[in-house]
């Protein structure tokens, strides 16, 4: 009985030691794991934060471009630089391929909804002038109680910004800041759709044309498309930016309109003591209209819009640009033949105060627009144009012509612009495109001009007839948006 004993005790302790050392061996009880939950208050695609009631939201999209018979990338039309001048120099296909990536976070307060969203693209272009790489920061704003902080679109411009239709970022007739501007606004929401705004918008990066000194004008730079020496001064007050709008299941109408302060630097650009014209300001107003549900099919629309400034071009002519045309062709009464034109906010003239003229300022005037057509889900066409006017007052024409000899001088001038594009979209989110457009420059000056010669564009000493010139561009896109 002891033997028995003492054997059922034994191979107890032997289990409870071996128990023992498994448990030992047992790993710890596991944290659950908090998976990402879909945040779907503000739409698809958005997620919490895990461990915040911050939902937020990753796209973009890649984009592959291709420019034919253009002077840069996206459809820019060859309307300057060697592409203007039609020599062996320029570079007849401009490629880009870009990738976009934005950040869109929102969270819920008592305030309202607090928002940020960021968007920046990298680029790299071939063709322009050299291969380059490039980084933009689109849109980095701060949303809160209706205020805007930072780089966002502008309160002037309309939500299609210079896209009525296009792929083209040149096409002008109207404001364009796709890429954002700095601003502090403050919009208000009435419902129905009905808003207004009012903003304060940084205007060195994209809202200053030119303001030429006409002292320093020459015959090769006005053929050129520059009157002089661009004498704008360091900005100081912000653009000020009023906003009304009615957005609606039929479209959209809004009004807009821009005060814009040109301020001149020195009569001679390097002596403070030569002094400089009195400061004045200019403004910009801006209709548009937005057409849904069109009899033509669905999804269908037209978008358009009519600016005026005086003092304020680039709210007409658009922020990517230049302020100078100059396009060469052929003739039989001359060499060549050209057309040339520079827009600017304003012209004076003279090197000290003595001398010196006030500001006189430039009045310009545009309308864009697009019709948009569906054939079926997977094909579509838009149809678009535009048609900008810049005019010189009888007073900045005398100073801008004052020492033309040999034609007739006249620096107002229009341009033109008709295109289309046709899109294919195979899959959701990928679209191949084709666009092609017609630019024609609509110039004043008459007679034959003669230019000295010009090495930056090869183009030797020789009378050239002043004469309107159109040009053709195209583009193919490959886009991926996720």
């Amino acid at each position: 009985m002891n033997m028995v004993k003492g054997l059922f005790l034994g191979s107890a302790a032997a289990l409870v030691a071996m128990s023992g050392a498994q448990a030992a061996d047992l790993p710890l009880k596991a944290k659950a794991v908090e998976y990402v939950k879909v945040c779907s208050i503000y739409g698809a695609g958005f997620y919490y934060i895990p461990g915040t009631d911050t939902c937020i939201k990753l796209g973009g999209y890649l984009r592959a471009d291709a420019t034919f018979f253009g002077s840069g990338a996206y459809n820019s039309p060859a309307w300057n630089g060697n592409a203007g001048a039609k020599n062996r120099l320029a570079n007849n296909t401009i490629f880009r391929s870009r990738q976009d990536i934005n950040i869109d976070t929102r969270t819920a307060t008592e305030y309202g909804v607090v928002r940020t969203y960021f968007d920046a693209t990298f680029n790299w272009t071939t063709g322009d002038a050299i291969a380059s790489g490039s980084l933009g920061v689109y849109y980095a704003f701060i949303q809160f109680a209706g205020f805007t902080f930072g780089k966002a679109v502008s309160q002037f411009d309309t939500p299609w910004t210079g896209y009525p239709g296009n792929n083209t970022s040149f096409l002008l007739g109207g404001y364009d800041d796709v890429t954002g501007i700095n601003q502090v606004s403050y919009t208000a929401q009435f419902g129905n759709g009905v808003s207004a705004a009012i903003s304060l918008e940084d205007q060195s990066s994209y809202l200053q044309s030119a303001l030429y000194n006409t002292a320093t004008i020459s015959t090769l730079g006005y053929s050129q498309g520059l009157l002089g020496t661009n004498s704008y001064a360091g900005t100081q007050i912000p653009d000020i930016v009023g906003q009304i709008r009615v957005d609606q299941a039929w479209g959209l109408f809004q009004v807009s309109a821009a005060a814009h302060q040109v301020r001149a630097s020195y009569y001679t650009p390097t002596l403070e003591t030569s002094g400089h014209p009195s400061d004045t300001w200019g403004y910009a107003v801006q209709g548009a209209i937005s057409l849904k549900n069109l009899p033509t099919g669905p999804g269908d629309s037209i978008n358009f819009t009519a600016s005026y400034s005086n003092g304020a071009t680039r709210y007409v002519l658009g922020g990517v640009t230049g302020n100078s045309f100059a396009i060469f062709g052929n003739s039989g009464g001359a060499y060549q033949s050209i057309a040339f034109g520079a827009s600017a906010d304003g012209v004076f003239n003279g090197t000290n105060n003595l001398n010196g003229t006030g500001i006189e300022k430039t009045t310009a005037w545009g309308v864009r627009g697009a019709f948009n057509h569906n054939w079926n889900p997977y094909w579509s066409t838009s149809l678009f144009g535009a048609y900008t006017s810049i005019d010189y007052n009888g007073t900045a024409t005398a100073l801008i012509c004052g020492t033309a000899v040999g034609f007739t001088c006249n620096p107002d001038f229009r341009i033109a612009q008709v295109g289309t594009v046709t899109r294919w979209t195979p899959v959701k989110n990928l679209t191949f495109s084709g666009e092609v457009m017609y630019t024609y420059l609509d110039q004043s000056n008459a007679g034959a001009l003669a230019i000295p010669a010009n090495a930056a564009i090869a183009k030797p000493a020789a009378a050239y007839e002043l004469k309107d010139q159109g040009v053709w561009s195209g583009n193919l896109r490959v886009q991926r948006v996720f």
